[in-house]
């Protein structure tokens, strides 16, 4: 039941934190709405910088684009090549809720290998573009003008306030005082059963029942328990959660009830909020099975480049959620570097889901483009025990 209740708490924050990044970051390619220089279909290299800026933008709205554009015949498969490396898609905000201090090296890493690969891709097939027909339609993201923050509008559209906007404002004060409180914020309650196998496990294996070190390794537990205590602990990941969390509250308050209704309503709560907490929860359930039963740790380091291949095909299903299981084992200390930074190379969360009904042709030959370089990024981190 502790393990369940422990789940649950890690399945809670991480869900939340990713909602709030998923509408900050609406928010703010809504309010940068631009428009785009026709010098991009002119010149290759612009495209694929363009794309990798897009595409490494957390979540789905900056592949969107770079897709949009690619079906328009604005940029070639160099550039679509780099923004689906680019990109991890949503779990890109799960990385930052679950691994903060790894997450930005992770996403330069994959920026890079974007770049480089893109520039290979466009070495080599001239950036073509594949689409089986010559006229696209598909429109991923029309929205309208939106001011969104002035004080008179405020005024009106709380005097007449959406139920919306009353819910999500009830529930983001609630998350601030559960954030103060100290009960929601950075945990590791979710992973501790796997620390505590690998340890129980080196134990046996060394024979060592040794009962001052059981006795200590009892108080530090119960040290590091108190480290993250009520209220305690305000390391720099809590304060993160603190400011995205109260950046949500201020666009929940100010932007006007178009936006809120259409935009984070049926857009980020809807579409997201149920699909991220199953995900999450039933990979953490999974991990908790597994580690009950299965030395999960040994498995990996005795088969890891089926695990990498395993990797990188999951990475192949356009579809945020699978990729959030590498996560956890990465989390957990389980998984090797090699094989998160493969599967977020092969992986764009639901980025390119339109391409694939638009254009199944593109969508191989860039998947498989991505694939090798998963696979060779991949091994190589591995080989070099990084």
């Amino acid at each position: 039941m502790a393990a369940i209740i422990d789940i649950l708490k890690q399945t809670g924050m991480i869900t939340v934190f990713v909602l709030a990044m998923m509408l900050l970051i609406e928010y703010i390619t809504i309010q940068s709405k631009g428009r785009w220089n026709k010098q991009l279909k002119e010149k290759t290299w612009l495209q694929i910088i363009a794309a990798a800026l897009l595409g490494v933008v957390p979540g789905c709205l900056g592949t969107f684009a770079v897709v949009s554009l690619y079906t328009h015949k604005v940029i070639g498969m160099a550039a679509l090549v780099t923004a689906l490396i680019a990109s991890s898609g949503d779990e890109a905000f799960v990385m930052f809720s679950m691994i903060p201090e790894k997450a930005l090296l992770i996403m330069g890493i994959v920026l890079v290998v974007s770049i480089i690969t893109g520039t290979i891709t466009m070495l080599f097939i001239k950036n073509k573009n594949y689409q089986e027909l010559d006229e696209k339609h598909i429109v991923i993201h029309q929205e309208d003008q939106c001011i969104c923050y002035e004080k008179k509008t405020i005024i009106q559209q709380f005097q007449n306030i959406i139920w919306q906007r009353t819910l999500l404002l009830v529930g983001g004060i609630i998350v601030i005082g559960l954030i103060f409180s100290g009960h929601l914020g950075h945990s590791h309650g979710a992973f501790e059963f796997k620390t505590h196998k690998a340890e129980k496990a080196d134990t046996h294996k060394h024979h060592n029942h040794d009962t001052h070190n059981h006795e200590q390794h009892k108080q530090a537990n119960s040290n590091s328990h108190a480290s993250h205590g009520h209220g305690e602990d305000w390391g720099w990941e809590k304060i993160t959660y603190l400011l995205v969390s109260l950046g949500g509250l201020f666009v929940i308050i100010t932007v006007p009830d178009h936006f809120l209704a259409e935009h984070i309503w049926n857009h980020v709560i809807k579409k997201h909020l149920l699909r991220l907490f199953l995900w999450t929860f039933g990979a953490f359930t999974l991990l908790h099975f597994f580690n009950e039963y299965i030395d999960v740790e040994s498995w990996i380091k005795a088969n890891i480049f089926i695990v990498l291949l395993i990797a990188v095909a999951i990475g192949i299903v356009p579809e945020s959620g699978p990729h959030i299981i590498f996560i956890s084992l990465f989390a957990a200390g389980i998984l090797p570097f090699g094989i998160i930074i493969a599967n977020s190379i092969v992986q764009d969360g639901h980025g390119a889901i339109p391409l694939l009904a638009e254009s199944r042709k593109s969508f191989v030959i860039a998947k498989l483009i991505n694939a090798l370089a998963g696979i060779i990024v991949g091994s190589l981190f591995l080989l070099a025990e990084f």
